[in-house]
């Protein structure tokens, strides 16, 4: 598991050393670095995908657009160069990057495994040296298979493309896989962790029932469109309809079933990041939601969540202190714009009961803040 994530001159950072748990809640206001921390993981995942055998990490491609490299350099900061590391069962990675600022890729200046350094590499597979060991193989096989869902992610559609699994082994940023790998998945088994009871524990009927929770009634089917590489939904929304198209349903079913599919696909030690999974959610939904990807850290998966939603992190409380994880497992970030003196992370923690001990002005505090207005109290 990855315990913490180092960078050094990325974007709006001149140095973070963030600890990362089984289940981490990135929260904070709007182009405080929340996103920076997750593309940093994607920039890896994105290149060892895309580019088994380069040497130069894809600053563009199908998980994420960072421009070139005078956007993704610290501006106060930093010239050529950034650095991205990890601390991962123990041990320490680095890669140092650096390229012209408008070049669209990066060359790596060295590689860091274990205390051991390589300088400017001719040749490297999965952005490590030829000759992984047991340990970098187990990291960059995590990386390659990490799910990344953005906040933006595909809406209804009448059809979706049916995929090689090769190609849809994940969801896709954009959820746009999701189907394909439900249905190409469809008798697989779920962690027996995440299964619920009394029903199989193959994926299409865990999924199903993991909708029911956050729709009740929910059902779904799934149909190949004969001599096409292509697929239908159907969503049910009452045991008293017929399934109908995913455009006739509620806005929320389509946002929250990538995320489902991810985590329900994901073996234990894999890598889930999701940015907003509150999306056109109810806040009841976004509470389970909470919940949900708490039992999914619980069960193995690594997960990180950006979210702007109290309901999410109070999902997370409650499932604390129903002992799905410890508090300790728990871990939440709190963001900051950068100001001179002032730290730009804030790490609040929770205890076994659900409870946290710091709450930063900003903190999920706008409730607060809208209740004493109105009683008269404050501004």
């Amino acid at each position: 598991m990855i315990s913490r994530l180092d960078l050094d001159c990325f974007k709006c950072f001149e140095k973070l050393r963030l600890p990362v748990g089984p289940l981490t809640l990135l929260s904070g206001s709007n182009a405080s670095g929340k996103s920076t921390v997750l593309q940093a993981l994607v920039l890896l995942h994105q290149t060892i995908r895309e580019h088994e055998w380069t040497v130069r990490p894809a600053l563009n491609g199908e998980s994420v657009a960072l421009g070139t490299v005078a956007d993704v350099v610290d501006k106060i900061h930093g010239r050529q160069s950034v650095s991205i590391g990890l601390i991962d069962n123990d041990r320490g990675y680095e890669w140092v990057m650096s390229g012209d600022r408008s070049e669209m890729s990066m060359g790596i200046d060295s590689i860091t495994i274990g205390g051991k350094t390589t300088k400017a590499p001719d040749r490297l597979r999965y952005l490590m040296p030829d000759e992984l060991d047991e340990s970098s193989m187990n990291l960059a096989s995590r990386l390659w298979r990490m799910s990344y869902i953005r906040a933006e992610r595909v809406g209804p559609r009448d059809v979706y493309p049916l995929e090689d699994t090769q190609v849809a082994s994940v969801v896709g940023p954009s959820g746009e896989y999701a189907v394909s790998l439900l249905y190409a998945g469809r008798d697989e088994e779920v962690l027996s962790e995440l299964a619920l009871p009394d029903l199989a524990k193959t994926r299409l009927k865990q999924v199903e029932a993991r909708m029911d929770t956050f729709f009740p009634g929910c059902a779904i089917e799934i149909r190949q469109i004969p001599q096409a590489n292509a697929l239908t939904l159907g969503i049910r929304t009452s045991l008293d309809t017929d399934f109908h198209r995913p455009v006739h349903s509620g806005f929320g079913l389509t946002q929250v079933l990538p995320i489902i599919i991810a985590a329900l696909s994901a073996d234990s030690g894999d890598i889930l990041l999701i940015e907003n999974p509150e999306v056109h959610l109810h806040p009841a939904g976004q509470g389970l939601i909470g919940e949900f990807l708490s039992e999914v850290a619980s069960a193995g998966v690594q997960v990180l969540i950006e979210t702007h939603s109290d309901h999410v992190l109070n999902g997370v409380r409650r499932a604390v202190k129903g002992k799905v994880l410890s508090g300790a497992q728990a871990v939440v970030h709190f963001f900051q714009g950068r100001q001179e003196g002032s730290s730009q992370v804030i790490s609040p923690n929770i205890d076994d009961s659900g409870n946290i001990d710091v709450w930063p002005e900003g903190f999920f505090d706008q409730f607060d803040k809208d209740m004493n207005h109105f009683a008269g109290w404050g501004a």
